[in-house]
Protein backbone atom coordinates (compact mmCIF):
# COMPACT_ATOMS: atom_id res chain seq x y z
CA UNK A 1 0.00 0.00 0.00
CA UNK A 2 2.93 2.25 0.72
CA UNK A 3 4.04 1.79 -2.88
CA UNK A 4 0.89 3.31 -4.34
CA UNK A 5 0.92 6.46 -2.21
CA UNK A 6 3.04 8.14 -4.85
CA UNK A 7 -0.24 8.48 -6.95
CA UNK A 8 -1.25 11.32 -4.60
CA UNK A 9 1.22 13.55 -6.38
CA UNK A 10 -0.36 12.78 -9.77
CA UNK A 11 -2.75 15.26 -11.39
CA UNK A 12 -4.46 12.42 -13.17
CA UNK A 13 -7.24 10.71 -11.18
CA UNK A 14 -6.27 7.13 -10.18
CA UNK A 15 -8.29 4.30 -8.67
CA UNK A 16 -6.74 0.99 -7.48
CA UNK A 17 -8.85 -2.18 -7.10
CA UNK A 18 -8.12 -5.76 -6.15
CA UNK A 19 -9.29 -8.76 -8.12
CA UNK A 20 -12.46 -8.87 -6.07
CA UNK A 21 -13.34 -5.47 -7.59
CA UNK A 22 -13.02 -3.78 -4.23
CA UNK A 23 -11.61 -0.27 -4.14
CA UNK A 24 -8.20 -0.29 -2.51
CA UNK A 25 -7.14 3.29 -3.14
CA UNK A 26 -8.13 6.61 -4.79
CA UNK A 27 -5.72 9.53 -5.06
CA UNK A 28 -6.50 13.18 -4.33
CA UNK A 29 -7.17 14.11 -7.98
CA UNK A 30 -9.73 11.31 -8.20
CA UNK A 31 -11.48 12.47 -5.05
CA UNK A 32 -11.46 16.06 -6.31
CA UNK A 33 -13.30 15.13 -9.51
CA UNK A 34 -15.39 12.08 -8.55
CA UNK A 35 -15.57 12.37 -4.74
CA UNK A 36 -15.60 9.39 -2.41
CA UNK A 37 -17.25 6.46 -4.11
CA UNK A 38 -19.43 4.18 -2.03
CA UNK A 39 -19.91 1.31 -4.45
CA UNK A 40 -18.06 0.56 -7.64
CA UNK A 41 -21.23 -0.33 -9.59
CA UNK A 42 -22.89 3.02 -8.88
CA UNK A 43 -19.73 4.87 -9.93
CA UNK A 44 -19.23 2.67 -13.01
CA UNK A 45 -22.79 3.27 -14.27
CA UNK A 46 -21.90 6.88 -14.97
CA UNK A 47 -19.35 5.88 -17.64
CA UNK A 48 -20.09 5.00 -21.25
CA UNK A 49 -18.02 3.98 -24.19
CA UNK A 50 -17.87 6.62 -26.89
CA UNK A 51 -18.18 3.61 -29.21
CA UNK A 52 -20.42 0.87 -27.87
CA UNK A 53 -18.95 -2.68 -27.84
CA UNK A 54 -21.48 -5.09 -29.24
CA UNK A 55 -19.36 -8.23 -29.46
CA UNK A 56 -19.90 -9.24 -25.83
CA UNK A 57 -22.82 -11.18 -24.44
CA UNK A 58 -22.25 -9.81 -20.93
CA UNK A 59 -24.14 -6.51 -20.71
CA UNK A 60 -21.77 -5.33 -17.99
CA UNK A 61 -18.99 -5.34 -20.58
CA UNK A 62 -20.79 -2.46 -22.23
CA UNK A 63 -19.64 -0.40 -19.27
CA UNK A 64 -16.00 0.67 -19.70
CA UNK A 65 -15.11 0.36 -15.98
CA UNK A 66 -16.45 -3.14 -15.70
CA UNK A 67 -14.87 -4.04 -18.98
CA UNK A 68 -11.49 -2.87 -17.68
CA UNK A 69 -11.87 -4.93 -14.51
CA UNK A 70 -12.78 -8.05 -16.45
CA UNK A 71 -9.91 -7.61 -18.83
CA UNK A 72 -6.90 -9.86 -18.16
CA UNK A 73 -4.49 -7.36 -19.62
CA UNK A 74 -3.90 -3.66 -19.84
CA UNK A 75 -6.85 -1.78 -21.31
CA UNK A 76 -7.52 1.60 -22.94
CA UNK A 77 -10.84 3.19 -23.79
CA UNK A 78 -12.30 6.61 -24.63
CA UNK A 79 -15.29 7.19 -22.42
CA UNK A 80 -17.99 9.68 -21.48
CA UNK A 81 -18.79 10.43 -17.84
CA UNK A 82 -22.16 11.81 -16.71
CA UNK A 83 -21.88 14.05 -13.64
CA UNK A 84 -24.52 14.57 -10.96
CA UNK A 85 -25.48 17.77 -12.76
CA UNK A 86 -26.06 15.83 -16.00
CA UNK A 87 -22.96 17.31 -17.56
CA UNK A 88 -20.79 15.13 -19.78
CA UNK A 89 -17.02 14.89 -19.51
CA UNK A 90 -14.59 12.94 -21.65
CA UNK A 91 -11.98 10.64 -20.14
CA UNK A 92 -9.36 8.37 -21.59
CA UNK A 93 -9.27 5.28 -19.31
CA UNK A 94 -6.05 3.28 -18.95
CA UNK A 95 -6.05 0.08 -16.86
CA UNK A 96 -2.88 -1.63 -15.77
CA UNK A 97 -3.04 -5.23 -14.47
CA UNK A 98 -0.46 -6.42 -11.90
CA UNK A 99 -0.24 -9.69 -10.02
CA UNK A 100 -2.46 -8.42 -7.22
CA UNK A 101 -4.03 -5.14 -8.25
CA UNK A 102 -5.76 -3.34 -11.11
CA UNK A 103 -4.83 0.33 -11.52
CA UNK A 104 -7.15 2.57 -13.59
CA UNK A 105 -6.21 6.13 -14.54
CA UNK A 106 -8.67 8.76 -15.84
CA UNK A 107 -7.15 11.30 -18.19
CA UNK A 108 -9.64 14.18 -18.58
CA UNK A 109 -9.80 14.95 -22.34
CA UNK A 110 -12.94 17.08 -22.17
CA UNK A 111 -11.13 20.36 -22.84
CA UNK A 112 -8.95 18.78 -25.50
CA UNK A 113 -11.95 17.23 -27.22
CA UNK A 114 -13.89 20.45 -26.98
CA UNK A 115 -10.90 22.31 -28.35
CA UNK A 116 -10.57 19.85 -31.20
CA UNK A 117 -14.29 20.11 -31.83
CA UNK A 118 -14.11 23.86 -31.73
CA UNK A 119 -11.05 23.70 -33.96
CA UNK A 120 -12.91 21.49 -36.42
CA UNK A 121 -15.92 23.81 -36.20
CA UNK A 122 -13.63 26.78 -36.64
CA UNK A 123 -11.99 25.21 -39.68
CA UNK A 124 -15.40 24.40 -41.03
CA UNK A 125 -16.61 27.93 -40.30
CA UNK A 126 -13.41 29.31 -41.78
CA UNK A 127 -14.02 27.31 -44.91
CA UNK A 128 -17.64 28.41 -44.98
CA UNK A 129 -16.53 31.98 -44.37
CA UNK A 130 -14.04 31.76 -47.23
CA UNK A 131 -16.78 30.39 -49.50
CA UNK A 132 -19.20 33.07 -48.33
CA UNK A 133 -16.51 35.70 -48.83
CA UNK A 134 -15.96 34.46 -52.36
CA UNK A 135 -19.71 34.46 -52.94
CA UNK A 136 -20.01 37.94 -51.46
CA UNK A 137 -17.16 39.18 -53.62
CA UNK A 138 -18.79 37.62 -56.64
CA UNK A 139 -22.18 39.04 -55.63
CA UNK A 140 -20.60 42.45 -55.01
CA UNK A 141 -19.04 42.38 -58.46
CA UNK A 142 -22.37 41.37 -59.97
CA UNK A 143 -24.12 44.11 -57.96
CA UNK A 144 -21.57 46.70 -59.09
CA UNK A 145 -21.97 45.57 -62.69
CA UNK A 146 -25.75 45.68 -62.32
CA UNK A 147 -25.60 49.16 -60.79
CA UNK A 148 -23.21 50.31 -63.48
CA UNK A 149 -25.45 48.80 -66.14
CA UNK A 150 -28.51 50.45 -64.57
CA UNK A 151 -26.74 53.82 -64.58
CA UNK A 152 -25.78 53.33 -68.22
CA UNK A 153 -29.31 52.28 -69.17
CA UNK A 154 -30.75 55.27 -67.32
CA UNK A 155 -28.31 57.55 -69.15
CA UNK A 156 -29.20 56.04 -72.53
CA UNK A 157 -32.93 56.27 -71.73
CA UNK A 158 -32.60 59.93 -70.75
CA UNK A 159 -30.68 60.65 -73.92
CA UNK A 160 -33.19 58.70 -76.05
CA UNK A 161 -36.07 60.65 -74.45
CA UNK A 162 -34.33 63.95 -75.26
CA UNK A 163 -33.96 62.85 -78.90
CA UNK A 164 -37.63 61.79 -79.06
CA UNK A 165 -38.91 65.00 -77.44
CA UNK A 166 -36.82 67.50 -79.40
CA UNK A 167 -35.60 68.15 -82.92
CA UNK A 168 -33.32 70.96 -81.73
CA UNK A 169 -29.90 69.48 -82.51
CA UNK A 170 -28.13 72.03 -80.27
CA UNK A 171 -30.23 70.93 -77.29
CA UNK A 172 -29.65 67.24 -78.10
CA UNK A 173 -25.86 67.60 -78.38
CA UNK A 174 -25.63 69.80 -75.29
CA UNK A 175 -27.55 67.17 -73.28
CA UNK A 176 -25.24 64.43 -74.59
CA UNK A 177 -22.14 66.43 -73.57
CA UNK A 178 -23.59 67.04 -70.10
CA UNK A 179 -24.36 63.33 -69.57
CA UNK A 180 -20.92 62.26 -70.82
CA UNK A 181 -19.21 64.69 -68.43
CA UNK A 182 -21.19 63.21 -65.54
CA UNK A 183 -20.30 59.67 -66.64
CA UNK A 184 -16.56 60.29 -67.04
CA UNK A 185 -15.99 63.03 -64.48
CA UNK A 186 -15.15 65.46 -67.26
CA UNK A 187 -14.85 69.21 -66.72
CA UNK A 188 -15.25 70.16 -70.39
CA UNK A 189 -16.74 68.56 -73.51
CA UNK A 190 -17.56 69.69 -77.03
CA UNK A 191 -18.81 68.51 -80.40
CA UNK A 192 -16.69 69.40 -83.44
CA UNK A 193 -17.92 68.96 -87.02
CA UNK A 194 -15.75 67.08 -89.48
CA UNK A 195 -14.05 69.05 -92.26
CA UNK A 196 -11.78 66.44 -93.90
CA UNK A 197 -10.10 65.35 -90.63
CA UNK A 198 -9.94 68.94 -89.49
CA UNK A 199 -12.66 69.83 -87.07
CA UNK A 200 -14.65 72.94 -86.17
CA UNK A 201 -16.04 73.31 -82.64
CA UNK A 202 -19.81 73.78 -82.90
CA UNK A 203 -21.28 73.15 -79.42
CA UNK A 204 -19.41 73.25 -76.11
CA UNK A 205 -20.28 72.36 -72.50
CA UNK A 206 -20.37 74.04 -70.02
CA UNK A 207 -21.39 77.43 -71.39
CA UNK A 208 -18.44 79.25 -69.80
CA UNK A 209 -16.30 77.90 -72.69
CA UNK A 210 -18.64 79.28 -75.40
CA UNK A 211 -15.97 81.73 -76.56
CA UNK A 212 -14.17 78.73 -78.13
CA UNK A 213 -17.08 77.97 -80.48
CA UNK A 214 -16.07 78.17 -84.13
CA UNK A 215 -12.41 77.24 -83.54
CA UNK A 216 -10.73 74.98 -86.09
CA UNK A 217 -8.79 72.12 -84.46
CA UNK A 218 -6.82 69.03 -85.49
CA UNK A 219 -5.07 66.05 -83.82
CA UNK A 220 -2.02 63.87 -84.33
CA UNK A 221 -1.85 60.73 -86.49
CA UNK A 222 -2.55 58.27 -83.64
CA UNK A 223 -5.85 60.02 -82.92
CA UNK A 224 -6.74 60.17 -86.62
CA UNK A 225 -6.04 56.44 -87.02
CA UNK A 226 -8.34 55.62 -84.09
CA UNK A 227 -11.08 57.87 -85.50
CA UNK A 228 -10.76 56.26 -88.94
CA UNK A 229 -11.10 52.85 -87.25
CA UNK A 230 -14.31 54.12 -85.55
CA UNK A 231 -12.71 53.62 -82.12
CA UNK A 232 -12.72 55.88 -79.10
CA UNK A 233 -9.30 57.23 -78.19
CA UNK A 234 -8.09 57.93 -74.64
CA UNK A 235 -4.78 59.57 -73.82
CA UNK A 236 -3.10 61.73 -71.20
CA UNK A 237 -2.02 64.96 -72.78
CA UNK A 238 -0.65 68.41 -71.99
CA UNK A 239 -2.22 70.08 -75.07
CA UNK A 240 -5.92 69.90 -75.89
CA UNK A 241 -5.35 69.84 -79.68
CA UNK A 242 -2.56 70.65 -82.11
CA UNK A 243 -3.45 74.33 -82.51
CA UNK A 244 -3.74 75.02 -78.77
CA UNK A 245 -1.28 77.63 -77.55
CA UNK A 246 -1.92 76.81 -73.90
CA UNK A 247 -0.69 73.79 -71.96
CA UNK A 248 -2.42 72.06 -69.06
CA UNK A 249 -0.69 72.49 -65.71
CA UNK A 250 -0.90 68.73 -65.15
CA UNK A 251 -1.42 65.86 -67.54
CA UNK A 252 -5.12 65.64 -68.38
CA UNK A 253 -7.15 62.73 -69.70
CA UNK A 254 -8.69 63.34 -73.12
CA UNK A 255 -11.36 61.10 -74.66
CA UNK A 256 -12.22 61.44 -78.35
CA UNK A 257 -15.38 59.70 -79.58
CA UNK A 258 -16.00 59.58 -83.34
CA UNK A 259 -19.57 60.10 -84.58
CA UNK A 260 -20.21 58.05 -87.72
CA UNK A 261 -23.37 57.61 -89.75
CA UNK A 262 -22.68 54.47 -91.74
CA UNK A 263 -19.25 55.26 -93.25
CA UNK A 264 -19.67 59.02 -93.11
CA UNK A 265 -17.75 60.78 -90.31
CA UNK A 266 -20.04 63.56 -89.04
CA UNK A 267 -17.74 64.81 -86.29
CA UNK A 268 -16.18 63.99 -82.94
CA UNK A 269 -16.92 64.48 -79.25
CA UNK A 270 -13.97 65.53 -77.08
CA UNK A 271 -14.11 65.12 -73.28
CA UNK A 272 -11.46 66.45 -70.88
CA UNK A 273 -11.08 65.15 -67.32
CA UNK A 274 -8.58 65.44 -64.47
CA UNK A 275 -9.40 61.83 -63.47
CA UNK A 276 -7.73 58.74 -64.84
CA UNK A 277 -10.36 57.38 -67.19
CA UNK A 278 -10.62 53.78 -68.33
CA UNK A 279 -13.06 52.94 -71.10
CA UNK A 280 -13.21 49.27 -70.12
CA UNK A 281 -16.68 49.58 -68.57
CA UNK A 282 -17.90 52.69 -70.42
CA UNK A 283 -16.93 51.79 -73.98
CA UNK A 284 -20.29 50.17 -74.74
CA UNK A 285 -22.31 53.15 -73.52
CA UNK A 286 -20.06 55.57 -75.42
CA UNK A 287 -20.66 53.58 -78.61
CA UNK A 288 -24.42 53.59 -77.95
CA UNK A 289 -24.47 57.36 -77.39
CA UNK A 290 -22.32 57.84 -80.48
CA UNK A 291 -24.78 55.83 -82.57
CA UNK A 292 -27.84 57.63 -81.16
CA UNK A 293 -26.20 61.02 -81.65
CA UNK A 294 -25.29 60.17 -85.25
CA UNK A 295 -28.91 59.22 -85.99
CA UNK A 296 -30.13 62.39 -84.26
CA UNK A 297 -27.75 64.55 -86.33
CA UNK A 298 -28.96 62.97 -89.57
CA UNK A 299 -32.63 63.24 -88.56
CA UNK A 300 -32.17 66.87 -87.48
CA UNK A 301 -30.46 67.66 -90.78
CA UNK A 302 -33.33 66.05 -92.71
CA UNK A 303 -35.88 67.87 -90.54
CA UNK A 304 -34.10 71.16 -91.16
CA UNK A 305 -34.12 70.52 -94.91
CA UNK A 306 -37.81 69.60 -94.85
CA UNK A 307 -38.60 72.61 -92.66
CA UNK A 308 -36.72 74.91 -95.05
CA UNK A 309 -38.56 73.40 -98.00
CA UNK A 310 -41.88 73.80 -96.16
CA UNK A 311 -41.11 77.47 -95.46
CA UNK A 312 -40.22 78.00 -99.12
CA UNK A 313 -43.38 76.18 -100.21
CA UNK A 314 -45.53 78.20 -97.81
CA UNK A 315 -43.92 81.40 -99.07
CA UNK A 316 -44.48 80.34 -102.69
CA UNK A 317 -48.07 79.37 -101.90
CA UNK A 318 -48.70 82.72 -100.22
CA UNK A 319 -47.17 84.55 -103.18
CA UNK A 320 -49.32 82.45 -105.52
CA UNK A 321 -52.45 83.26 -103.52
CA UNK A 322 -51.55 86.94 -103.38
CA UNK A 323 -50.92 86.96 -107.12
CA UNK A 324 -54.18 85.13 -107.69
CA UNK A 325 -56.07 87.66 -105.55
CA UNK A 326 -54.36 90.54 -107.34
CA UNK A 327 -55.17 89.03 -110.73
CA UNK A 328 -58.78 88.48 -109.73
CA UNK A 329 -58.99 91.99 -108.33
CA UNK A 330 -57.31 93.50 -111.38
CA UNK A 331 -59.58 91.57 -113.71
CA UNK A 332 -62.57 92.52 -111.60
CA UNK A 333 -61.60 96.18 -111.59
CA UNK A 334 -60.85 96.12 -115.33
CA UNK A 335 -64.21 94.54 -116.04
CA UNK A 336 -65.87 97.04 -113.70
CA UNK A 337 -64.07 99.90 -115.47
CA UNK A 338 -65.14 98.67 -118.90
CA UNK A 339 -68.66 98.12 -117.64
CA UNK A 340 -68.72 101.55 -115.97
CA UNK A 341 -67.41 103.26 -119.10
CA UNK A 342 -70.00 101.48 -121.25
CA UNK A 343 -72.82 102.18 -118.81
CA UNK A 344 -71.77 105.84 -118.50
CA UNK A 345 -71.70 106.16 -122.30
CA UNK A 346 -75.06 104.46 -122.66
CA UNK A 347 -76.58 106.62 -119.92
CA UNK A 348 -75.02 109.88 -121.12
CA UNK A 349 -76.53 109.61 -124.64
CA UNK A 350 -80.20 109.39 -123.62
CA UNK A 351 -79.47 111.64 -120.66
CA UNK A 352 -78.27 114.37 -123.01
CA UNK A 353 -81.43 113.96 -125.05
CA UNK A 354 -83.62 114.13 -121.96
CA UNK A 355 -81.72 117.16 -120.71
CA UNK A 356 -82.16 118.88 -124.10
CA UNK A 357 -85.86 118.07 -124.19
CA UNK A 358 -86.19 119.37 -120.62
CA UNK A 359 -84.66 122.69 -121.69
CA UNK A 360 -87.01 122.94 -124.72
CA UNK A 361 -89.99 122.17 -122.51
CA UNK A 362 -88.93 124.89 -120.09
CA UNK A 363 -88.83 127.49 -122.93
CA UNK A 364 -92.19 126.36 -124.28
CA UNK A 365 -93.75 126.72 -120.80
CA UNK A 366 -92.58 130.35 -120.69
CA UNK A 367 -94.28 131.10 -124.06
CA UNK A 368 -97.68 129.73 -123.04
CA UNK A 369 -97.70 131.35 -119.61
CA UNK A 370 -99.58 134.48 -121.03
CA UNK A 371 -102.82 132.55 -121.30
CA UNK A 372 -104.44 132.32 -117.84
CA UNK A 373 -106.69 129.53 -118.94
CA UNK A 374 -103.67 127.23 -119.24
CA UNK A 375 -102.31 128.02 -115.74
CA UNK A 376 -103.20 124.66 -114.07
CA UNK A 377 -101.59 122.82 -116.98
CA UNK A 378 -98.60 125.15 -116.86
CA UNK A 379 -98.12 124.50 -113.12
CA UNK A 380 -98.20 120.76 -113.77
CA UNK A 381 -95.58 121.06 -116.54
CA UNK A 382 -93.35 123.18 -114.26
CA UNK A 383 -93.50 120.62 -111.48
CA UNK A 384 -92.70 117.78 -113.86
CA UNK A 385 -89.91 119.80 -115.40
CA UNK A 386 -88.36 120.48 -111.97
CA UNK A 387 -88.56 116.78 -111.05
CA UNK A 388 -86.88 115.83 -114.35
CA UNK A 389 -84.13 118.38 -113.71
CA UNK A 390 -83.39 116.90 -110.27
CA UNK A 391 -83.43 113.37 -111.66
CA UNK A 392 -81.00 114.40 -114.40
CA UNK A 393 -78.64 115.90 -111.76
CA UNK A 394 -78.88 112.71 -109.68
CA UNK A 395 -78.12 110.46 -112.65
CA UNK A 396 -75.23 112.69 -113.73
CA UNK A 397 -73.78 112.60 -110.20
CA UNK A 398 -73.99 108.79 -110.09
CA UNK A 399 -72.22 108.53 -113.46
CA UNK A 400 -69.47 110.89 -112.27
CA UNK A 401 -69.14 108.94 -108.99
CA UNK A 402 -68.77 105.65 -110.89
CA UNK A 403 -66.05 107.12 -113.07
CA UNK A 404 -64.24 108.57 -110.05
CA UNK A 405 -64.59 105.28 -108.07
CA UNK A 406 -62.99 103.18 -110.80
CA UNK A 407 -60.28 105.57 -112.07
CA UNK A 408 -58.33 102.89 -113.96
CA UNK A 409 -55.87 105.49 -115.17
CA UNK A 410 -54.67 106.14 -111.60
CA UNK A 411 -51.88 103.52 -111.39
CA UNK A 412 -49.49 105.86 -109.53
CA UNK A 413 -49.66 107.16 -105.99
CA UNK A 414 -51.77 110.31 -105.76
CA UNK A 415 -52.79 112.67 -103.00
CA UNK A 416 -56.39 112.12 -101.97
CA UNK A 417 -58.76 113.56 -99.37
CA UNK A 418 -60.07 110.49 -97.60
CA UNK A 419 -63.18 112.21 -96.23
CA UNK A 420 -64.29 112.96 -99.82
CA UNK A 421 -63.44 109.41 -100.92
CA UNK A 422 -65.61 108.02 -98.12
CA UNK A 423 -68.50 110.29 -99.20
CA UNK A 424 -68.03 109.12 -102.78
CA UNK A 425 -68.31 105.48 -101.67
CA UNK A 426 -71.37 106.28 -99.55
CA UNK A 427 -73.06 107.81 -102.62
CA UNK A 428 -72.54 104.59 -104.54
CA UNK A 429 -74.03 102.35 -101.79
CA UNK A 430 -76.95 104.64 -101.06
CA UNK A 431 -79.31 101.88 -102.24
CA UNK A 432 -77.95 99.71 -99.36
CA UNK A 433 -78.42 102.37 -96.66
CA UNK A 434 -81.56 104.19 -97.80
CA UNK A 435 -84.45 103.95 -95.33
CA UNK A 436 -82.50 101.30 -93.33
CA UNK A 437 -79.21 102.53 -91.92
CA UNK A 438 -78.22 105.83 -90.33
CA UNK A 439 -74.74 107.00 -91.31
CA UNK A 440 -72.89 108.92 -88.57
CA UNK A 441 -69.81 110.78 -89.85
CA UNK A 442 -67.21 111.62 -87.20
CA UNK A 443 -64.84 113.24 -89.68
CA UNK A 444 -61.93 115.34 -88.40
CA UNK A 445 -59.68 117.67 -90.33
CA UNK A 446 -57.09 115.38 -91.92
CA UNK A 447 -54.25 116.00 -94.32
CA UNK A 448 -54.36 114.63 -97.86
CA UNK A 449 -52.52 111.30 -98.06
CA UNK A 450 -50.58 109.72 -100.90
CA UNK A 451 -52.38 106.55 -101.91
CA UNK A 452 -54.09 104.63 -104.69
CA UNK A 453 -57.56 106.22 -104.39
CA UNK A 454 -59.42 103.65 -106.48
CA UNK A 455 -57.97 100.84 -104.31
CA UNK A 456 -58.87 102.57 -101.05
CA UNK A 457 -62.38 103.20 -102.38
CA UNK A 458 -62.61 99.47 -102.93
CA UNK A 459 -61.56 98.91 -99.28
CA UNK A 460 -64.21 101.34 -98.06
CA UNK A 461 -66.79 99.73 -100.34
CA UNK A 462 -66.06 96.22 -99.00
CA UNK A 463 -66.12 97.31 -95.34
CA UNK A 464 -69.29 99.39 -95.71
CA UNK A 465 -71.18 96.73 -97.71
CA UNK A 466 -70.23 94.10 -95.07
CA UNK A 467 -71.41 96.48 -92.33
CA UNK A 468 -74.72 96.97 -94.15
CA UNK A 469 -75.20 93.22 -94.58
CA UNK A 470 -74.58 92.63 -90.85
CA UNK A 471 -77.60 94.82 -89.98
CA UNK A 472 -80.79 92.86 -90.54
CA UNK A 473 -83.47 95.52 -89.99
CA UNK A 474 -82.36 98.98 -88.92
CA UNK A 475 -79.09 100.16 -87.47
CA UNK A 476 -76.23 102.63 -87.45
CA UNK A 477 -72.85 102.77 -89.15
CA UNK A 478 -70.34 105.19 -87.64
CA UNK A 479 -67.39 106.37 -89.73
CA UNK A 480 -64.49 108.11 -87.98
CA UNK A 481 -61.32 109.64 -89.44
CA UNK A 482 -58.33 110.63 -87.28
CA UNK A 483 -54.91 112.15 -88.05
CA UNK A 484 -52.58 111.29 -85.14
CA UNK A 485 -49.58 112.96 -86.77
CA UNK A 486 -48.07 109.65 -87.90
CA UNK A 487 -50.93 107.60 -89.31
CA UNK A 488 -54.28 108.22 -90.91
CA UNK A 489 -56.86 106.18 -89.01
CA UNK A 490 -60.22 105.20 -90.49
CA UNK A 491 -62.76 103.46 -88.24
CA UNK A 492 -65.94 101.86 -89.56
CA UNK A 493 -68.23 100.61 -86.80
CA UNK A 494 -71.64 98.93 -87.05
CA UNK A 495 -74.17 97.66 -84.54
CA UNK A 496 -74.94 94.52 -86.51
CA UNK A 497 -74.82 90.81 -85.67
CA UNK A 498 -71.03 90.63 -85.09
CA UNK A 499 -68.53 87.94 -86.11
CA UNK A 500 -68.69 84.47 -84.46
CA UNK A 501 -65.60 83.46 -82.48
CA UNK A 502 -64.92 80.47 -84.72
CA UNK A 503 -64.72 82.75 -87.79
CA UNK A 504 -62.46 85.47 -86.42
CA UNK A 505 -59.25 83.75 -87.54
CA UNK A 506 -60.61 83.09 -91.03
CA UNK A 507 -62.21 86.32 -92.27
CA UNK A 508 -59.09 87.54 -94.12
CA UNK A 509 -58.54 84.14 -95.80
CA UNK A 510 -59.21 84.07 -99.52
CA UNK A 511 -62.33 82.03 -100.29
CA UNK A 512 -63.86 82.25 -96.82
CA UNK A 513 -67.37 83.67 -96.65
CA UNK A 514 -70.19 83.51 -94.14
CA UNK A 515 -72.82 84.78 -96.61
CA UNK A 516 -73.74 81.40 -98.04
CA UNK A 517 -73.25 79.71 -101.41
CA UNK A 518 -73.79 82.05 -104.39
CA UNK A 519 -73.94 85.19 -102.23
CA UNK A 520 -70.32 85.98 -101.38
CA UNK A 521 -67.05 85.20 -103.19
CA UNK A 522 -64.92 85.16 -100.05
CA UNK A 523 -62.42 87.58 -101.67
CA UNK A 524 -63.64 90.96 -100.34
CA UNK A 525 -61.69 91.07 -97.07
CA UNK A 526 -58.72 89.15 -98.53
CA UNK A 527 -58.45 91.84 -101.26
CA UNK A 528 -58.97 94.52 -98.61
CA UNK A 529 -56.03 93.23 -96.56
CA UNK A 530 -53.81 93.04 -99.66
CA UNK A 531 -54.65 96.65 -100.56
CA UNK A 532 -53.89 97.86 -97.01
CA UNK A 533 -50.59 95.89 -97.06
CA UNK A 534 -49.73 97.60 -100.35
CA UNK A 535 -50.13 100.93 -98.55
CA UNK A 536 -47.81 99.64 -95.73
CA UNK A 537 -50.75 99.87 -93.39
CA UNK A 538 -52.63 97.57 -91.03
CA UNK A 539 -56.23 96.52 -90.64
CA UNK A 540 -57.61 95.13 -87.37
CA UNK A 541 -61.04 94.53 -85.93
CA UNK A 542 -62.95 93.92 -82.74
CA UNK A 543 -66.29 92.18 -82.71
CA UNK A 544 -68.85 90.83 -80.31
CA UNK A 545 -71.81 88.77 -81.39
CA UNK A 546 -75.16 90.60 -81.38
CA UNK A 547 -73.40 93.88 -80.51
CA UNK A 548 -71.46 94.76 -83.66
CA UNK A 549 -68.05 95.05 -85.29
CA UNK A 550 -65.47 97.80 -85.69
CA UNK A 551 -62.73 97.73 -88.36
CA UNK A 552 -59.71 100.01 -87.87
CA UNK A 553 -57.46 100.89 -90.83
CA UNK A 554 -54.06 102.53 -90.15
CA UNK A 555 -52.20 104.02 -93.13
CA UNK A 556 -48.88 105.82 -92.53
CA UNK A 557 -48.41 109.25 -94.07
Amino acid sequence: MQNIKFFDNQTTPVIVLDYNKDVVYTNNSFKKIFGNIKTLQKFARRFFFEVCLLNSENIENHNPIMFALDSKESFFAQTVYQTNKNEYLNFDIHSYVTSKLIVITFNNTTAQNRYETLLKNFESLKKDYTEILKENTKYSEIQQKAQSQAIKMALLNRFANIIRESVDINKIINSALSELCNLTGGFKAYFAENHDKNYKIKIIYPSKYNSENGKNISFDDSVNRAITAKSSHTARCLKEYNESKERFKTATDRIIIPIFHQSNLLGIIVILSYQNISLTHEDDVLKAISLQLANALVQASLFEQINTQNIQLEKALKELKDTQIQLINSEKMASLGQLTAGVAHEINTPLASINSNNSIAERLIKKIETNDKNQPLIDTFKELNNLDREAIKRISKIVVSLKQFVRLDEAELQEAEINKELDLTLDLIRHETKNKIDIVKNYTKIRPIKCYPNMLNQVFMNLLINACHSIETKGTITISTIDNGVDLIIKIKDDGCGIPEENKDKIFQAGFTSKGVGVGTGLGLAITKEIINKHNGTITFTSKQNEGTEFVVNIPY
